[in-house]
């Protein structure tokens, strides 16, 4: 049996390359002709796409760096690991609340600048210490919006800490919704958190309806000292809009992820390279997660959290299996049956799903279907991709 051949474009942790085992799966950075791609940041939009790819994981949530239509107009599913680093993220904004509470960052670097004896260095702490006054967390307001993996794991652990938590996510889901502490509130607007909030954080994807989320309109009516911490995506606050409201006093601070030259030096805003998911907890988490989908996925054609395709899960019934992606148009099982009817094969058990414009059809056959009537299947129009299992 032929190996499946994997291409790594980034390091990805050995915990999550191990889940691959080695007598069935190929793995290189270099190597031709890849089944799939798992990746971290690599950039894959001017990247030429080999024929022969199936499926590409993504080591981390956000998958602004892959060009996700291009790949299901290709048949080429897109796994990511939401969830994975949730909590390296969760730990991450409660360290920039911290941060921008207690005025830590402007404290430390006049304390690294003080210069004398100790003696003298006593008596500048003391007499500049009271220009780093902070607040303290329990009874203070923190607005969350978007309510997923770590959105939920945020407000939780704000209530935990004893601040009255208002989160806003239209789109929450079941099983979010569940794992919610009670105690947050809900809100029908991101203005009307800002509105109460001393401090809002972000945790929403960056798409149409979330760019610039947080822009001159909302920052007007927001609460005065709001701080704001986007562990998001750079694109869902307006930086203008964000560097008036700063220099005008509405904004208290600004703890972000993603630094750009117009606000790393401003005094009253926290910058940090990206850290969010940088801990080796999360690097394996998310490798075991996308390695184990995208196994799942070359084996048996499951689909789990994957971003363009329909969830998909049928049991084996031990015969072949074929996997067809396809258009979601009308008549598609009645063609895919007929050509496997037409060879004189008998299906035993079919499932199909859909996705917006795009479908999954997994069909387990009681024998070997015929090279001509895969050939007829993959020839049908809207077709996509099929293989055998």
């Amino acid at each position: 049996m032929a190996k499946y051949k994997i291409l790594t474009l980034n390091n990805i942790s050995v915990c999550g390359l191990e889940r691959l085992p080695r007598d069935r799966y190929e793995i290189a950075s270099e190597i031709q002709h890849p089944d799939a791609v798992l990746l971290r940041s690599f950039a894959m939009h001017d990247w030429p796409v080999p024929g022969t790819l199936k499926a590409v994981g993504r080591a981390g949530a956000g998958v602004n760096n892959i060009p996700v239509p291009q790949m299901t107009a290709k048949g080429i599913c897109v796994f990511n690991a939401p969830g994975a680093n949730a909590n390296a993220v969760k730990e991450l904004v409660i360290a920039g609340m911290l941060l921008a509470a207690r005025n830590i960052c402007p404290a430390w670097d006049y304390t690294r600048k003080l210069q004398g004896t100790d003696a003298e260095l006593s008596k500048q702490v003391e007499a500049g210490k009271k220009n780093f006054v902070g607040i303290e967390l329990p009874g203070r307001t923190l607005g969350v919006i978007g309510l997923g993996a770590i959105g939920v794991k945020v407000a939780n652990a704000a209530r935990a800490l004893g601040m009255r938590v208002i989160g806003y996510d239209p789109h929450i889901t079941v099983s979010n919704a569940w794992q919610l502490s009670s105690q947050v509130e809900q809100a029908t607007s991101v203005n009307e958190i800002a509105a109460q909030a001393d401090f809002m954080t972000l945790h929403v994807p960056l798409n149409d309806a979330t760019r610039q989320i947080i822009n001159a309109a909302l920052l007007k009516n927001a609460k005065p000292g709001l701080i704001l911490l986007n562990f998001s995506r750079e694109g869902v606050v307006d930086e203008e809009a964000l560097f008036a409201a700063l220099e005008a006093g509405k904004l208290k601070s600004y703890v972000c992820d993603f630094p750009t030259n117009r606000l790393k030096d401003h005094p009253r805003v926290i910058m940090l390279p990206h850290l969010g998911a940088s801990t080796g907890e999360a690097e394996d988490n998310c490798a075991i997660m996308v390695a184990d989908q995208v196994r799942d996925y070359l084996e048996s054609g499951t689909v789990h959290n994957s971003v363009n395709f329909p969830e998909v899960v049928m049991p084996r019934n031990g015969g072949p299996r074929l996997v067809i992606v396809n258009a979601n148009v009308p008549h598609m099982i009645e063609r895919i049956s007929k050509a496997i009817s037409g060879a004189g094969v008998n299906i035993q058990d079919m499932l199909n799903k859909s996705r917006g414009d795009i479908a999954c059809t997994l069909v387990d056959t009681a024998a070997a279907v015929p090279d001509a009537a895969v050939a007829q299947i993959a020839e049908t129009e809207g077709v996509l991709s099929v293989r055998v299992i």
